[in-house]
């Protein structure tokens, strides 16, 4: 499973929300790309960018920013944030972005995702925010009527790459991913599936990655690896490539070995 840190941008800033509260914004660093280089450095194989300020303007803002970070690190990275016309993705995936992230145009223009999707194919990935069951939108700052699985459904059909699933009751408050929403969730898309909200230990990457082969592929994390509840190093030896399950034991000469 990958183990994906989140770089959220608020003015520039590396920041976090709590539950997606732009009132609740604690600033962690005020050198995003410094921290972009710390992850990578210590193992992170893709980077996980939101620009909160285009999610709640609804246009891109800080693609300086993103822009800077891109061309410091050799990983790919992914971007969501206020990406709600086709300008704005191609803009964004013209700085070296890998992936783009469509949120709210996902609920309100599903035939623009899917001219996105066949435009950018394997480079659209679909963001599902989920505020009891049903999905958010505008930055959290709304909630649809459209069931976090509906949606789900629908866009693996027009074509994106993979989802990204938070359950925004779960997002900065390190109390662990919800697991009953994300096997719901896997279970109706053939895409992969990106965790996202509520980590706070490598006891919760592992109950993820029980979820591996039913579809979800990797798990974002955020603050606690700010706050040092998780080593990002000692996350991605837990449940990345080469974790240690998967390493035999060296016996020696043993008579056990």
């Amino acid at each position: 499973m990958e183990v994906i840190p989140a770089i959220d941008l608020l003015n520039g800033k590396c920041v976090r929300l709590y539950q997606g509260d732009y009132s609740q914004s604690e600033v962690f660093n005020d050198d995003p790309v410094a921290v972009a280089r710390q992850w990578v450095e210590e193992g992170a194989t893709r980077l996980h960018l939101v620009d909160l300020d285009g999610a709640k303007s609804g246009h891109p803002v800080n693609l300086a920013a993103i822009a800077a970070i891109v061309q410091a690190v050799t990983v790919p990275v992914e971007v969501g944030g206020g990406l709600r016309d086709r300008q704005s993705v191609a803009d964004l995936l013209a700085t070296g972005v890998r992936w783009a992230i469509l949120g709210t145009i996902a609920v309100e223009k599903p035939e623009l995702v899917a001219e996105l999707c066949g435009e950018f194919p394997r480079q659209i990935i679909v963001g599902i925010d989920s505020r009891n069951g049903k999905v958010a939108t505008k930055g959290w700052l709304e909630t649809s009527e459209v069931l976090a699985t509906e949606l789900a459904e629908r866009m693996a059909q027009l074509g994106a790459a993979a989802l990204i699933y938070t359950d925004i009751h779960r997002d900065g408050t390190l109390q662990g991913p919800n697991l009953a929403a994300l096997r719901e969730l896997a279970a109706v898309v053939a895409i992969p599936v990106i965790a996202s909200g509520g980590i706070s230990s490598v006891t919760d990457l592992l109950s993820l990655l029980a979820l591996e082969p039913q579809g979800v592929t990797g798990a974002i994390v955020g603050r606690a690896i700010y706050t040092g509840d998780v080593s990002l190093k000692e996350a991605i030896r837990a449940v990345g490539q080469g974790r240690w399950q998967d390493i035999p034991l060296d016996f020696g000469s043993s008579a056990i070995g």
